[in-house]
């Protein structure tokens, strides 16, 4: 079982985080309107607000809800969903009217429609696996090379330690960036 604060969730509910892309400057507006938790009270039942960038609260089938801004300004949420009784036209109208409003809430936290964040989260996927790439062949190429100093061999291992910290820490684009610096490094 997961305890988040009092509430007791089986663990065989499907829990689902997940990270948004946020639009510059909305996580200021939204700041400025009360904060992320007085967004979600649009939308939401039962929300407590964390401080001004971080709220928990439930709605109908989404048993639990915790969502934050995190450092690089993205959209961090944590959602816990128990599936409708299909059989009851009321319950399945209810799971209806949930989806609409967590889809209305991504759309004004995050500042992007559903197919802009589709195309924001391939968009930092695609970051990642470049960055990850780019270490990999860094490592095929020093293995191979005879002829490189070990200045730029030590430089190219403090590269790939920053891309590894960073793909860690979630900031892909930071990884990406000094995965295309190595690049340049090594075939320099």
């Amino acid at each position: 079982m997961l305890v988040t604060d009092s509430l007791q969730i089986p663990s065989d509910i499907p829990q689902h985080m997940e990270r948004f892309d946020v639009k510059r400057g909305l996580v200021k507006t939204v700041a400025a309107d009360g904060g992320l938790s007085s967004l979600a009270k649009r939308y939401f039942d039962n929300v407590e607000k964390i401080d001004s960038q971080a709220f928990v609260a439930s709605h109908g089938i989404m048993t639990s809800i915790e969502g934050k801004y995190d450092d690089s300004g993205a959209l961090i949420v944590d959602v816990t969903n128990v599936p409708p009784n299909f059989d009851d036209p009321d319950a399945v109208r209810a799971a209806m009217d949930a989806r609409k409003r967590w889809t209305q809430f991504l759309d004004e936290a995050t500042g992007y429609n559903s197919k802009q964040r589709g195309d924001k989260a391939k968009e930092w996927a695609k970051k990642a696996t470049k960055a990850k790439s780019g270490v990999s062949s860094a490592r095929h190429f020093m293995s191979m090379s005879e002829n490189l100093s070990e200045d730029v061999k030590s430089q190219a291992n403090a590269l790939i330690e920053e891309i590894e910290e960073a793909l860690e820490n979630g900031e892909n684009t930071r990884a990406a960036g000094r995965a295309e610096k190595l690049g340049k490094l090594l075939s320099a």
